[in-house]
């Protein structure tokens, strides 16, 4: 599946992309990516009701009004979602941590399409075969496990994406800086290393390796140098440029894991807490010489760096967003 040229392709047209989930938080960043990068962008969303939030259908009618093709309906309609995905080659999966299991449906109605030619499912956080983090957050990665293994069995083409943190969303939970709070919380030494990405270098780069040959059937990393940070580094860097200084307020790595013990779903921050910020996660192995890299494949594209993310912040801070988990 997947290789074979289509008469489309060999006339030159541009690559079709469906986003499932693009009226998410980073779907949509997605969406707007795929459209500034010049390709024929697709959404699959669910049925506007009138429970509907009026931001998402807001939303929606901005992206018809960019040129986006807007589906409707649900992840179990088969024969509608066979009949959307016929008509793309690249479907990318944003949906959030509740419909993870769910992406069994886009890999049933893949196979039956044929015309895949990358499949990219929710991965975008940590590498979750290289990580062995607290019972909920193991739990959770362990739904998107089945998931990779399914998509490698049905030899659906495909490219996981380890996008690591969304840089906005934890600087926002880190350093609360539309708050006029002199302190700023810890968790354990403040001295582990994460990887804070910003949501728009996260969707470039996200649509690049969409249809790029060299990242079929392959893993790849957004872990450029200047955004691995530690939390008393992300501390120093905002100090500087607000000219102000912050009462530190550690939280012990042993408060931290007797909060896991909260009912699902809210153990489940509390555990990403303690894999990125606590041990380490997201810097706990080297990337090997056969490992792709999204800096090194894109060297000529200037991402942002947390330096410039927190200049971002100090114009035109981007507000916290979302409270699901993808």
């Amino acid at each position: 599946m997947g290789d074979t040229v289509t008469a489309r392709e060999m006339a030159g047209e541009a690559t079709r992309i469906l986003i499932i989930g693009g009226t998410g938080y980073i779907g949509s960043y997605f969406v707007r990516a795929s459209i500034l990068l010049g390709y024929p962008t697709y959404i699959y969303s669910r049925h506007i009701t009138a429970n509907t939030n009026p931001t998402k259908i807001h939303m929606l009618k901005e992206f018809e009004s960019i040129g986006v093709n807007v589906f409707y309906g649900h992840l179990d309609e088969n024969e509608k979602l066979v009949e959307v995905i016929k008509q793309v080659d690249v479907v990318i999966s944003a949906v959030a941590y509740p419909q993870v299991l769910d992406q069994f449906n886009i890999i049933e109605a893949i196979k039956v399409a044929g015309n895949v030619k990358r499949f990219l499912p929710s991965d975008f956080g940590c590498e979750e075969d290289r990580v062995a983090p607290l019972p909920p957050f193991q739990t959770f990665l362990d739904k998107k496990r089945k998931i990779r293994r399914a998509i490698e069995a049905a030899n659906i083409p495909y490219t996981f994406v380890p996008a690591n943190c969304f840089g906005a969303h934890f600087v926002n939970l880190l350093l609360h800086p539309h708050e006029q709070s002199d302190e700023i919380v810890v968790y354990g030494t403040g001295k582990a290393k994460a990887v804070l990405n910003y949501e728009e270098d996260i969707a470039w780069y996200t649509i690049k390796v969409a249809v790029d040959p060299r990242t079929c059937n392959r893993v790849v990393f957004y872990r450029p140098p200047k955004n691995i940070v530690s939390q008393f580094e992300l501390i120093s860097l905002w100090e500087k440029k607000i000219g102000r200084s912050f009462k530190v307020v550690p939280v012990p790595e042993e408060v931290v894991m007797h909060s896991e013990v909260l009912p699902s779903p809210k153990n489940i921050p509390v555990a990403i807490l303690h894999s990125v910020f606590i041990k380490g996660e997201l810097m706990s192995f080297e990337l090997e010489e056969d490992d792709m890299e999204a800096s090194k494949l894109y060297p000529d594209f200037e991402y942002t760096t947390i330096d410039q993310l927190l200049d971002i912040f100090l114009s035109n801070p981007p507000k916290p967003a979302f409270a699901s988990f993808e």
